[in-house]
């Protein structure tokens, strides 16, 4: 699911746009901590899991012993605190501590699952990270230089053809277990658009051959 909005609309609002699939996992930055909007997550039989930021208040219900040897610092069970606060939320809220060993960073996880194991929170938010990574070298490397039409419609529809040929070529890079990287894919693919050769046979054979390819900053997919 992907939401292209104008550069003034807050992240969080993206909430708003989810189709719900209830026992589906929900797994976000703090900057979507809003416990009215997690309520809506949590009233349709989703599981949310979120950063909690500093200055939000708990009051601790429950404590569960945890192997702090394993990078799990604490499992508490706890209410938020505030009138307003409880108000959006009311609901008990599993607070999870962890730190992470390559960096020593602490992550503080809020969740409405009590079932999963600390450490295995971690690893389900280290995935996420994986994902928001790669839509980092998504927004870092989508450049569209032309357009075929200024209306709304024309706009979207551009921006949504580009996302679905960086998918396809990710997907493609990942089935055919190919070395390159994706930015060389794409830049073998723009100047042999009328190849009729099979993709796995087109890569390899540039491989074979040692051509190096550059990787310019811009992307020249989209001339």
């Amino acid at each position: 699911m992907i939401t292209i909005s104008e550069a003034k609309m807050a992240d969080v609002r993206a909430l708003d746009e989810l189709v719900l699939d209830p026992g589906a996992w929900y797994v976000m930055d703090r900057v979507y901590l809003d416990f009215a909007r997690l309520r809506v997550l949590a009233e349709a039989g989703a599981f949310f899991m979120t950063r909690t930021k500093a200055g939000v208040l708990f009051s601790r219900q429950e404590s569960v012993p945890v192997d702090k040897s394993t990078g799990v610092r604490s499992d508490h069970v706890v209410l938020l605190v505030t009138a307003a606060s409880i108000k959006n939320y009311s609901e008990r809220i599993r607070r999870v501590a962890y730190r992470d060993p390559e960096d020593g960073k602490v992550l503080v996880f809020l969740m409405n699952n009590f079932v999963l194991p600390a450490l295995k929170i971690a690893a389900i938010y280290k995935l996420r990270c994986r994902v928001q990574l790669f839509f980092k070298w998504i927004k870092q490397n989508l450049r569209i230089k032309h357009f075929f039409g200024t209306s709304e419609n024309a706009v979207r529809t551009k921006i949504w053809i580009a996302v679905c040929v960086y998918l396809l070529v990710a997907i493609l890079r990942k089935e055919l277990g190919v070395e390159m990287s994706s930015s060389q894919i794409l830049q073998i693919l723009s100047v042999t658009p009328f190849e009729q050769v099979p993709l796995n046979e087109l890569l390899e054979k540039v491989q074979s051959q040692d051509i190096p390819i550059s990787t310019p900053n811009q992307l020249m997919l989209w001339q």
